[in-house]
């Protein structure tokens, strides 16, 4: 369709119907991120990072040197595209086709969430590490001293799913506050609160079962930085703890705090099909 169509406006005679159809229209032209594609296709720096050989920018390195082939044919060209049935050969060694792997980490208070570079600090990924032989990235980040729900994976097509506005992961908090939280601290959290990037609410705040009045859960599907920590200091209010008990579906049920374990095929499924 020509760019003079897409960006023509509706006349104004037209019917309600026919406006609405419209305004669908172009919301599939809204700029920003677009959806991840699920080919059988995927990039070689991607192969080679997933199959736990190296970083995906140390993958880009590795091929810019001609030191990886495809199909007996070196590939120096960083875009390049997998079929399914191409063999992919790194310093004459041949890598296997590698697994997507779904762990999901009960993170302890004082491990950061990148992956990389520590420089001596204690890091998530430490824990996971010997999960599976692949190299695997957090799905998103928690906090230095929050706890809870992690997942790794090297599935980054379901990364981006998860991490995309259209899908709105949610996520559940146990929130410890400084100070008591009332019910009109509950109810602006629902309604929406202004933050320096913009007016932001919460799915859900209620008070915790047999908690303190300084205990609330959150439920938000929000993937902005820190933005509990945000909500709540616009209010007044500093949390003191922060766990993640819930993420898409997934719970800390017979999960202790720093330990993991694999996703069934069952919550793999459900990831992939949910939105």
């Amino acid at each position: 369709m020509s760019r003079d169509k897409k960006n023509q406006k509706p006349d104004k005679n037209v019917s309600k119907r026919d406006k609405r159809k419209y305004i669908e229209f172009r919301q599939k032209f809204k700029k920003g991120d677009p959806l991840p594609s699920f080919s059988d296709e995927v990039r070689l720096n991607k192969f080679i990072s997933n199959a736990g050989i190296c970083s995906r920018r140390e993958a880009d390195v590795l091929i810019a040197a001609g030191v990886v082939m495809v199909n007996d044919k070196v590939i120096t060209e960083l875009g390049h595209k997998l079929k399914p049935e191409d063999s992919v050969k790194y310093d004459g060694e041949t890598i296997k086709s590698y697994n997507k792997r779904y762990v999901l980490l009960n993170k302890p208070k004082g491990f950061y969430s990148t992956v990389g570079e520590s420089k001596g600090r204690k890091t998530a990924y430490s824990l996971v590490q010997k999960s599976c032989k692949e190299l695997l990235f957090p799905v998103d980040k928690l906090d230095k001293d929050a706890t809870g729900l992690l997942l790794f994976t090297n599935d980054s097509d379901l990364s981006k799913k998860l991490n995309h506005p259209r899908f709105q992961s949610k996520k559940l908090y146990h929130v410890e506050l400084n100070n008591p939280v009332t019910k009109s601290h509950l109810k602006q959290l629902t309604e929406g609160v202004e933050l320096e990037d913009g007016k932001t609410k919460v799915l859900d705040a209620t008070h915790v079962l047999d908690g303190t009045s300084r205990e609330v859960g959150i439920e938000i599907s929000s993937g902005k930085k820190q933005v509990i920590h945000r909500l709540f200091e616009a209010m007044g209010l500093a949390v003191v703890k922060l766990d993640r008990v819930r993420f898409s579906g997934l719970t800390k049920k017979d999960l202790p705090r720093g330990m993991f374990r694999h996703l069934s095929e069952n919550e793999i499924s459900f990831l992939k099909m949910s939105k």
